[in-house]
């Protein structure tokens, strides 16, 4: 089966698969994962999505591949430990918290005790808190937990003091750190970390919340601070009382992979959709097997997997918004080293949206193809970082500058005119972490786009537009 012919039929089954929370409606912010979705995303307890005693867990009746009798691997972690609820910021997803999640749970966090907040940021007309509030109740009493930690990055620095403006809501929550947001004239509702950095170009106002514990980085950008191994221990820190047994993402020998599958900018979830995996051979991007190595349908929160994966194999996961069959998105990621709960897969929103006007200009038809590189953990810098693709340098001044904090680039031919012209795209001009650039990808069955991040290496197919969609690359 060629890649054509397989996102074809992927679009087949999109068409049957059901129906997009509208990207704008009231339901765009989910109430956090409900007791299935959370065993599908994350479990890796004794309860890893399979039952101990052989039965699977209904949460798994959306796999295809995953046998019923036999359990997935499962690896050991302190069940006394209370909840973690994070809440990212503005136009981002859960997937800011991977490397936080992967460092909890290098300390001994079950998984399925850390868990995103997905909130619409661009929706200034909705109230984020009932639904944060509601997510911390099912957590508090699936766990049996009196209280949780609760941490808010940026604009989700905003939603944790809004939450903690009231005493019943706050006394579910033992500690909040405020995480590269804004400064305030006192402490949350919860003991309060504040936690900044001097060289962040996206908060400014790096000074002290009086009676807070205050941490001031440096050398640390906007998406570091939530991110970084410094960042973790101070926050590590202020839930615990104590430092981190390790600031590392420790290897490990379970590799479960899950996520979560949304529309870009709404966090609008995909519901009951399709996602294949694909094992991806690193030399070529193309695919090992005619066949996917796994497929889900999400759950109506977005909720997808987990599956096995194997050590040192690189993946690429294909999804299409039933609401939007026209655009698959295909991701490539790095090889995982121990289990991601945290794999987001982002649909491109409708057209009418804010975000889907923001993305308009992506080509959907023609011969050459679009993608998008996005960093995970960090921002790029220009002069300090490097981006190629095909060999054509992304990060300059206009694209990568320090005080941008680019994290997502976007990358075809801008004016369609079939030539690389190597200058920026002005749709995003001023709009922050994200930036374009005019590269003409042909593409093809035979045609390959290979992205070099610093000494890091991935590779995808590159796609037809019209029939195949857009590939992206994920850096951790």
């Amino acid at each position: 089966m060629n890649e054509a012919t397989r996102l074809r039929g992927l679009c087949a089954l999109a068409c049957t698969a059901g129906l997009l929370v509208a990207a704008c409606s009231d339901d765009a912010t989910s109430d956090g994962p409900t007791d299935a979705a959370t065993d599908a995303a994350a479990d890796v307890t004794a309860d890893a999505g399979v039952d101990t005693d052989g039965e699977t867990d209904a949460a798994l009746d959306t796999t295809t591949d995953v046998p019923t009798d036999v359990p997935l691997p499962t690896e050991e972690c302190d069940e006394s430990l209370p909840p973690i609820v994070l809440a990212h910021g503005f136009l981002a997803s859960g997937d800011t918290w991977a490397s936080f999640g992967q460092r909890f749970a290098s300390n001994g966090w079950c998984v399925d005790r850390i868990v995103p907040y997905d909130w619409d940021s661009l929706d200034r007309a909705s109230d984020p808190i009932p639904a944060l509030d509601a997510l911390i109740d099912d957590l508090r009493d699936r766990f049996d937990a009196d209280t949780v930690f609760l941490a808010g990055h940026s604009a989700g620095g905003g939603v944790g003091y809004d939450y903690l403006a009231d005493p019943e809501r706050a006394a579910k929550v033992a500690a909040y750190a405020h995480i590269g947001s804004f400064s305030n004239d006192a402490p949350a509702g919860a003991p309060t970390l504040h936690l900044y950095s001097l060289d962040d170009y996206a908060v400014t106002d790096g000074t002290d919340i009086p009676g807070a514990t205050n941490v001031a980085l440096e050398g640390v950008d906007h998406y570091g601070v939530a991110t970084s191994a410094e960042s973790f221990a101070a926050v590590y820190e202020h839930f615990m009382g104590e430092a981190p047994a390790t600031t590392d993402i420790v290897a490990s020998d379970v590799l479960l992979v899950s996520g979560r599958a949304l529309a870009i900018g709404t966090n609008a979830p995909m519901n009951e959709g399709p996602v294949e995996v694909w094992r991806i051979d690193s030399d070529t991007g193309l695919t090992v097997r005619d066949t996917p190595d796994h497929t889900f349908t999400t759950t109506p929160d977005g909720y997808w997997g987990p599956f096995a994966a194997e050590p040192g194999a690189h993946y690429a996961f294909a999804i299409v918004d039933p609401a939007n069959p026209d655009v698959p998105v295909t991701f490539y990621y790095e090889p995982f080293t121990r289990t991601d709960a945290w794999v987001y897969l982002r649909s491109l929103p409708p057209v009418d949206s804010l975000a889907g006007i923001l993305l308009a200009g992506l080509p959907r038809e023609g011969d050459a193809a679009a993608h998008v590189n996005f960093t995970r953990s960090t921002g790029v810098i220009a002069g300090e970082d490097s981006i190629t693709i095909n060999g054509i340098e992304l990060l300059t001044e206009d694209t990568a500058a320090v005080e941008d904090t680019t994290i997502a680039l976007f990358v075809y031919d801008v004016d369609a005119d079939g030539e690389t012209d190597a200058t920026p795209d002005p749709t995003f001009e001023g709009f922050p972490f994200l930036a374009g650039y005019d590269v003409h990808l042909p593409a093809g069955d035979d045609q390959t786009i290979e992205v070099v991040y610093n000494d890091r290496t991935l590779r995808a197919r590159a796609l037809r537009p019209g029939e195949e969609g857009v590939t992206v690359s994920v850096f951790n």
